[in-house]
């Protein structure tokens, strides 16, 4: 008995390229703008009615000091969440999708209700101690 005889295959042709699809439109209101991506105007997230900010850089490191209570907002309890680890504005203000001056303001009355803690960055040394060099060339000479 003799095995099947095996047929080959030949490779297909890639199928042609599909037509760029249009991006639907947001809907329009009455008077022409399109609609906001997020409902909610800064200011209800912010709500802060003085204005007063605390001193904040992009790279200022914000720290949570408690876990989240159930009657913080969403954006508080987000805030605390993410920050039991350092983490600068910057990356707060791109993982919750809010501008810098939105954060600013919730940070603000996150630090005066004592929840957060506003560290400024580790500054390194541009240039080592000298004396560190020596040690580490005695020691070496040593060797």
């Amino acid at each position: 008995m003799t095995a099947p005889r095996r047929k080959r295959r030949e490779p297909k042709p890639p199928p042609p390229p599909q037509p760029p699809q249009p991006q639907p439109q947001p809907p329009e209101q009455a008077d022409g703008e399109a609609e906001p991506k997020n409902p909610e105007r800064l200011y209800t997230v912010a709500g802060s009615e003085d204005g007063a900010r605390a001193e904040l850089d992009l790279v200022t490191l914000i720290v949570a000091r408690s876990a989240p209570q159930p009657a913080a907002s969403p954006e508080q309890g987000s805030v605390l969440r993410l920050c039991t680890n350092p983490l600068s504005v910057a990356e707060l203000s791109a993982y919750l999708n809010l501008p810098f001056s939105a954060m600013t303001v919730l940070i603000t009355e996150m630090i005066t209700a004592e929840l957060v803690q506003a560290r400024s960055p580790i500054a390194r040394q541009s240039v080592p101690d000298r004396s560190i060099l020596e040690a580490v060339m005695h020691g070496l000479q040593r060797l």
